[in-house]
């Protein structure tokens, strides 16, 4: 009995040991891969990353994790037109990433994600003189202010998502579009489009919903490949 007990007293400090060690590397790798994508994507400030599943060390030996979290606060994208958008929150969620044979690429199978984007760093990148903000009269619209020979415009804009990459803004009708090329110079101003680059391969907008405190868009992708 009492080698029985020293044995069980083993065998627990043993998988204490385990699980300490498995999660000291899990931290290390968290942080090294955070450092990462900052580096790579050219971030001012460090994700939050966090690698799911237990334990780490065999899902390292067998090069693919289960699930990898990352969020990124102030993430500021351009937009292919000389203009940027800044994201305020991005939450991303990577299903079954493998990990190439040197540990210096991986990819996901699969990916799942949100972005949040305020209506003032929307307005921002919509342009000089555009005010963006929230429109109570339907889903997915917003309210487009601007100025346009001295006088003051506002049109109801339908907010969508194109070809996966682009946001856009498109009004519904434009306040006094029966003069002559009034209504072409008003879209100038009303109608918007920003496409947002720097996605990794594979991942694309989904949907978008237009809130109090701006539009919240839904990513998606799969053979998500993410940058080494």
């Amino acid at each position: 009995m009492r080698a029985l007990r020293i044995t069980l007293i083993v065998v627990v400090i043993l998988g204490g040991l385990f699980v300490a060690a498995d999660r000291i590397a899990v931290y290390i790798a968290e942080s090294k891969a955070a450092d990462k994508i900052k580096s790579s994507q050219g971030l001012t400030t460090t994700p939050n990353v966090s690698i799911k599943g237990f334990p780490f060390l065999t899902q390292v030996a067998g090069k693919e994790l289960d699930e990898v979290d990352v969020g990124v606060d102030g993430l500021t994208t351009a937009t292919g037109d000389g203009r940027s958008v800044r994201v305020t929150e991005l939450d991303a969620k990577l299903h079954n990433v493998r990990i190439s044979g040197s540990f210096s690429s991986a990819s996901a199978d699969r990916a799942t994600g949100s972005a949040h984007i305020s209506y003032a760093d929307l307005s921002q990148a919509a342009g000089p003189g555009v005010t963006v903000g929230y429109d109570p009269s339907g889903s997915n619209k917003v309210k487009i202010t601007g100025s346009l020979l001295g006088l003051s415009l506002s049109a109801h804009s339908q907010v969508t998502i194109v070809n996966g990459t682009t946001i856009r803004l498109h009004a519904e009708s434009i306040p006094g579009g029966s003069i002559p090329q009034w209504e072409d110079k008003v879209r100038e101003k009303a109608d918007i489009e920003r496409k947002i680059e720097g996605l990794p391969t594979g991942m694309r907008l989904d949907k978008v919903e237009t809130t109090k405190d701006g539009i919240d868009v839904s990513v998606t992708g799969n053979d998500v490949q993410l940058t080494g």
